[in-house]
């Protein structure tokens, strides 16, 4: 037996992906989704490779199904965490992530995305997300 409509939780997930990229492309003040997109990947990206492997995990489990499949899209957990400690390199990434002009852009992103998260996520977890950067980083993604 075939049918055309697909299954629930496809549609769920295609639906909380949605509002995920929408909220990013709403912070951000931007038409194209594809841009917000790529700005939520990045900043989830850099969180995720900054972060302990457990934290990583930890957040993604709060994510949507699909965005929590692009968190993982070319994840090396043995190369977490990066050990830098500065803010530029961390936005840095970001900005060549995202294809975004420079590190004002990679702030933004940086902002808009947390915004998101905040909404959507635990609170908790964030907490613990951000208490394993440097206070540099930790900076950037505080409220």
């Amino acid at each position: 037996m075939t049918t055309s409509a697909e299954p629930a939780i496809l549609q769920r997930s295609v639906e909380q992906a949605r509002h995920w990229i929408d909220e990013t492309a709403t912070e951000l003040s931007e038409d194209d989704r594809r841009a917000a997109y790529r700005a939520l990947k990045a900043v989830l990206h850099a969180l995720r490779d900054r972060t302990t492997v457990d934290e990583a995990a930890q957040l993604a489990s709060q994510l949507p199904e699909l965005i929590r499949g692009a968190f993982y899209e070319n994840w090396i957990p043995a190369r977490t965490p990066q050990r830098y400690h500065d803010a530029d390199t961390f936005l840095r990434r970001v900005r060549d992530d995202a294809g975004l002009a420079g590190e004002t852009e990679a702030s933004f992103a940086v902002d808009a995305v947390m915004a998101v998260l905040r909404r959507n996520a635990s609170a908790g977890e964030l907490r613990d997300v951000v208490a394993t950067m440097p206070a540099p980083v930790r900076d950037l993604l505080q409220d």
